[in-house]
C-alpha cells in the first residue's frame, strides 16, 4: 500500500498510558465510523507501515484511544508519537449528491452556470477560513470558494462540478 492510495485519518498526538496506548486525533466529522478498525497505516518518515489494533475506544469528541500490537511500553509509544495515520481510500464511505471528498474531485472540470467552462480543479486549498477550489485555466490559477450555495451539481460520471457563482467572481480572478 502506498500513501497516494490512502487518505489522512489523523495524527498520534499523545501517549495515554505507560502500557503503550496512544491517542489518535481523528480528522473526521464522524469519528464513530473508525472506532472498530483492525489496522491503520502509520507514516514513519520514509516508511509507510501497517499497525494492527488490539483494542480501541472513542474518547472525547474525535479522539481515539488505541492499543497497537507490539507497542507495550512508553518507549514504544514515543517512537510513533506525532506520526500521521492513514487508511486505504477504498474504506471511505461513498458520498452521494453534492457531497465529495477533496481528493475525489481533483481533475474534475469546473463549469459555472453564467461563465461556462472555467477550467480543471488541480487542488483544494483548505488552509484558509473557507476552502477553495484551485482551478487551472490557460496556465493561470483561479480560486473559487467552496460554498454549498455555489455548488449546484457534482457529476461524478462526467467528472464535472457545476457552480453558480456571483456575477464577476470568475472575471475578477482573470485580471
Amino acid at each position: 500500500m502506498e500513501k497516494k492510495d490512502c487518505f489522512y485519518l489523523g495524527k498520534i498526538v499523545r501517549k495515554y498510558s505507560f502500557k503503550g496506548e496512544v491517542i489518535i486525533k481523528l480528522d473526521t466529522d464522524q469519528p464513530e465510523l473508525y472506532q472498530n478498525m483492525d489496522a491503520v497505516f502509520v507514516d514513519l518518515g520514509k516508511n509507510f507501515i501497517p499497525f494492527f489494533i488490539e483494542k480501541s475506544s472513542l474518547q472525547k469528541g474525535n479522539q481515539l484511544r488505541v492499543q497497537f500490537e507490539d507497542i507495550y511500553s512508553e518507549e514504544d509509544a514515543d517512537a510513533i508519537l506525532k506520526s500521521e495515520v492513514y487508511l486505504p481510500k477504498s474504506l471511505l464511505p461513498k458520498l452521494k449528491g453534492n457531497k465529495f471528498y477533496y481528493h475525489e474531485v481533483i481533475g474534475f472540470e469546473l463549469e459555472d452556470m453564467n461563465f461556462g467552462h472555467v477550467g480543471n480543479i488541480i487542488s483544494i486549498n483548505d488552509s484558509t477560513a473557507q476552502p477553495l477550489f484551485v482551478i487551472e485555466r490557460n496556465e493561470s490559477e483561479i480560486l473559487i470558494p467552496m460554498i454549498d450555495d455555489f455548488i449546484q451539481k457534482v457529476d461524478r460520471e462526467n467528472k464535472k462540478i457545476i457552480v453558480d457563482t456571483p456575477q464577476g467572481l470568475i472575471e475578477m480572478n482573470l485580471d
